[in-house]
C-alpha cells in the first residue's frame, strides 16, 4: 500500500519569517560531521535522511538524522524542527522514546545524533507478516501507550503516531521516534488547531479543522492497533477523499476473530466524538485500566522486565536486515556530501537555527550504554 506523506497546514496565519530562532547558546560547538564514519542510509523523511554512523573517537554506533536547512527554510518549517529538538531534550527519562545524545549544525545542515535502533520499523514487520497475533499487538500497544502517556505528562501531544515511527530495538521493545509534529504546551484541557499528521491516521476532529486535544493521540493508537490486528488502517482507501469520508462518517468495521476486549478498546479509541473517546476523562490512566491490558503489569513493562513476543535476532549494529533495502542501497555520499548548490547557502540559514546544538550530560549520555 502506498503511504502518504505528512500533512502540515497551520490554521493560524504565519508570522513573517525573521530567520532568527534563538533557543540559547550552543552547548556543543565543536561537534562536526567528520567526527563520524557514515556507513548506510537507514531512513528518509521530508527534510533529510537518517544514517547509521560510527563515531571515530570511540567506535560507538549512532543514528544521525541529517536535515537540509534550505528545504526546511523553503517550507518555513523551522518551528517544527526546533520543536523536535526541544522534545528530544525532554525524552531522556523514558525507555520507549528515542534518546538524543547531541545535536550540531553546519552552514547547510542540521544533525541529530540519536540512539541507534536496528530491530526495524513496525511498518516493515507488518509488510513482512501482514498482521500480528493479539498478544504481540497488545505488547506493542502497551509500550506505545506508556510513551504517549509520558509525553502527555509533559504537556506534549505527539500527533504523528504511525507504524513507520515505531521502531523495535535489538531485543524487540518499541522505540518511538520522529517528534517533528509534536505540539508543546498543551495542558490537560488545552487544544490546538494545526492541520497535521498522516492521512491514514487523522482523527475526525483534525479533518474537520476543529480545535483538538491530546485525545488525538489515543485515536492514532487505536488506528495503529487496528492495523496491527487487521493489516490495514481502520478506514483505509487508496482514494484519500474517500478515506477521509470514511473517517468522518463510516461506522468502525470490526471483523470476527478478535477478542471482546480487543474490539472494545478499538471502539473506545476510535470513537469519532473526541469527548467520548477512551482517554478523554483520565488520559493514560483510562488506557492502562482497560480490560484489553489486564494481563500487562505496567511497572514490569516500564522496566523492560517483560520478554518481548518477537526477537529481531540482530547480529550486532551492522545487521541491517530489518531496514528497507530502498534506504540501505542508496549511496551514503549523496546524503552527507556538499553539492555546489549547498555550498552557496547564505549565512541566514545558519542564523535561523541558533541554539540548535546540544550536548547531553554524561549521565544522560550513558543511559543506554
Amino acid at each position: 500500500m502506498d503511504r502518504s506523506k505528512n500533512l502540515v497546514n497551520d490554521a493560524q496565519p504565519r508570522k513573517p519569517d525573521t530567520g532568527d530562532i534563538n533557543l540559547g547558546p550552543s552547548a556543543n560547538p565543536n561537534a562536526k560531521p567528520t567526527d563520524f564514519d557514515f556507513l548506510k542510509v537507514i531512513g528518509k523523511g521530508s527534510y533529510g535522511k537518517v544514517l547509521l554512523a560510527k563515531r571515530k573517537s570511540d567506535g560507538k554506533f549512532y543514528a544521525v538524522k541529517v536535515l537540509q536547512k534550505k528545504t526546511i527554510l523553503h517550507r518555513k518549517e523551522q518551528r517544527h524542527i526546533m520543536a523536535e529538538r526541544n522534545v528530544l531534550l525532554k525524552n531522556v527519562k523514558h525507555p520507549f522514546l528515542v534518546g538524543l545524545h547531541y545535536s550540531f549544525q553546519t552552514p547547510e545542515k542540521l544533525y541529530f545524533v540519536l540512539d541507534y535502533v536496528n530491530g526495524g520499523e513496525v511498518f516493515f514487520h507488518l509488510q513482512q507478516e501482514r498482521s500480528f497475533p493479539e498478544p504481540r499487538a497488545r505488547f506493542y500497544a502497551a509500550e506505545v501507550a506508556s510513551a504517549i502517556g509520558y509525553l502527555h505528562s509533559l504537556n506534549i501531544v505527539y500527533r504523528d503516531l504511525k507504524p513507520e515511527n515505531i521502531l523495535l530495538d535489538s531485543q524487540g521493545h518499541i522505540v518511538l521516534t520522529d517528534f517533528g509534529l509534536c505540539k508543546e504546551g498543551i495542558e490537560p484541557e488545552g487544544t490546538t488547531s494545526t492541520f497535521c499528521g498522516t492521512p491514514e491516521y487523522l482523527a475526525p476532529e483534525v479533518l474537520r479543522k476543529q480545535p483538538y486535544d491530546r485525545t488525538v493521540d489515543w485515536w492514532c493508537l487505536g488506528a495503529v492497533l487496528y492495523e496491527m490486528l487487521y493489516g490495514l488502517p481502520p478506514f483505509y482507501s487508496q482514494d484519500v477523499a474517500e478515506m477521509y469520508d470514511k473517517i468522518l462518517h463510516q461506522p468502525l468495521q470490526l471483523r470476527t476473530g478478535k477478542t471482546v476486549a480487543a474490539c472494545d478498546i478499538l471502539q473506545g479509541l476510535l470513537q469519532k466524538d473526541q469527548k467520548k473517546r477512551l482517554g478523554a476523562k483520565a488520559d493514560f490512566l483510562e488506557i492502562k485500566n482497560h480490560m484489553f491490558f489486564n494481563s500487562i503489569n505496567w511497572d514490569d513493562l516500564y522496566h523492560k522486565r517483560i520478554t518481548p513476543p518477537y526477537n529481531p535476532n540482530v547480529n550486532g549494529p551492522n545487521d541491517l536486515r530489518h531496514f528497507d533495502p530502498e534506504f540501505t542501497q542508496e549511496a551514503v555520499s549523496n546524503s552527507v556530501g556538499r553539492t555546489p548548490e549547498q555550498a552557496t547557502s547564505s549565512s541566514s540559514a545558519s542564523n535561523a537555527f541558533l541554539g540548535f546544538s546540544y550536548a547531553a550530560t554524561e549521565e544522560n549520555f550513558l543511559r543506554n550504554c
